[in-house]
């Protein structure tokens, strides 16, 4: 037996809840033995099959643990397949910690990370679609993120797949039966077919990356980073929408060195809100390693919130900021007149095409933060598909630059080449749900799971 095959039979058990203080703590225990662990740990003869159970749970030495709840699922109708309890036993450290010791001492192991969803999709219980998905419900940033990968949850993305799929086998089929009649040259009709499906593939494959991309925000949580000169009150912006003072505010310009981020919630979202050194020509050492970070954050933001100072004429500090504005791409950017309780002298036709909002920090800065909040929710709407994480997009990306070169050899008519090329790019995107291979690539995804999950 190999060393998976032999960790496959072991009865596992993890802590599937949060550590700290808590009205419940969740026991998971998944195996052959997890049901005559649970006789031993309850005193019962027979536990029915998914009935809570409210019971005295007791250790060894038969002194009471707890009084839980306790279900039990039979395999194969069970997240892993295999036999299930649930021990739905008081919160905190000491209870659940000295349960998951008595279940230990029965013979169970501690699960690795993941390893309960890792099971259930050698089982055939999900694919790993679905479990990515609800790994990534759980850290979900949004409320969209969450309903994105409901979706997922229920074969959204693994519908697109198979259909994926099924194009590319058609077009395969098409060439293998040419090859057998190699001497005859392939019909026109069938060539210019192949052509059109591959590039209608290609077109949405692009475009379901280009949209990943620009909507990762609502899965790890969008970055938004408030720039501009010094002393315009991008620091009373960051302590305004966390509601307490964690950036120093002062007169002197200059004294935000570093950048500052802080996750907050805006909305139905949460972001991690980065606020950076005035930009401007500084002479000191310290003050421009400052304003190169900042610039950093800049390029790594989704959302760039660009602060200017109202109660001043525009400057060539203002141009500076203008100008690294006007370099962004693809960035959503909100542009507002900060001190506008007191005479304006900045003259808003200077940002050109810039719409601008006024706001102010002794009279609040709710009007950004209905803009922001807007904005966010304008970015996780649509119904397109979305990958949830960098190995979905590279299959993605790897299948697409497949069929583009399967395109070559197809119009010289070196099928050979072309049933090649169609073949990885099948690998490819058939990883997504269901890897050829590898048990390298399940540990290291499923690695990256929650104890418990």
């Amino acid at each position: 037996m190999s060393l998976t095959a032999e960790k496959m039979t072991n009865t596992i058990a993890a802590i599937a809840t949060a550590h700290g203080v808590s009205s419940l703590s969740i026991i998971r225990v998944s195996g052959d033995e997890a049901y005559s662990i649970a006789q031993k740990i309850t005193k019962k003869s027979e536990i029915s099959a998914r009935e809570a159970i409210l019971t005295s749970l007791y250790d060894r030495s038969d002194d009471l643990i707890d009084q839980a709840i306790v279900i039990y699922f039979a395999a194969p109708r069970s997240f892993t397949a295999e036999d299930i309890v649930e021990f739905q036993c008081h919160g905190g450290a000491i209870v659940a910690d000295a349960l998951l010791q008595v279940i230990v001492s029965y013979g169970a192991r501690l699960a690795e990370p993941g390893e309960f969803s890792k099971r259930a999709f050698i089982n055939g219980k999900i694919d790993l679609t679905k479990a990515e998905a609800t790994a990534k419900l759980i850290e979900a940033k949004s409320l969209s993120a969450a309903k994105i990968l409901a979706k997922q949850m229920k074969g959204e993305l693994k519908e697109f797949v198979d259909i994926s799929r099924d194009k590319l086998l058609k077009s395969l089929a098409y060439s293998e039966v040419m090859i057998d009649y190699a001497e005859e040259d392939i019909p026109d009709d069938i060539m210019q077919s192949l052509v059109g499906q591959l590039d209608e593939l290609s077109s949405e494959l692009k475009n379901i990356v280009n949209a990943s991309h620009r909507r990762r925000g609502l899965i790890e949580g969008f970055r938004v980073a408030i720039i501009g000169k010094p002393n315009v009150g991008k620091s009373s912006l960051l302590n305004a929408l966390l509601s307490y003072d964690r950036a120093i505010v002062s007169d002197i310009a200059g004294t935000t060195r570093d950048t500052i981020e802080e996750q907050v919630r805006i909305g139905s979202h949460i972001i991690r809100l980065v606020d950076t050194a005035g930009i401007r020509d500084a002479q000191d050492t310290i003050e421009k390693i400052g304003i190169a970070r900042s610039m950093r954050s800049l390029e790594d933001a989704d959302i760039v919130i660009a602060l200017f100072d109202g109660s001043r004429e525009f400057d060539r500090e203002d141009s500076q900021i203008l100008a690294l504005l006007n370099d962004l791409e693809e960035k959503h950017i909100i542009v507002a007149i900060n001190k506008s309780d007191l005479d304006t002298l900045f003259d808003k036709r200077k940002l050109g095409n810039y719409s601008a909002i006024d706001v102010s920090a002794k009279r609040g800065f709710e009007l950004l933060t209905r803009k922001l909040s807007s904005l966010l929710d304008g970015i996780g709407e649509g119904e397109e598909l979305m990958l949830i994480s960098a190995r979905q997009i590279e299959a993605v990306e790897e299948a697409k630059t497949h069929i583009d070169e399967a395109k070559t050899p197809l119009i010289r008519g070196e099928l050979e080449f072309f049933s090649y090329y169609l073949q990885e790019a099948l690998k490819a995107i058939s990883s997504i749900s269901q890897p050829y291979n590898s048990e390298e690539i399940l540990d290291k995804m499923f690695g990256e799971f929650c104890l418990g999950k």
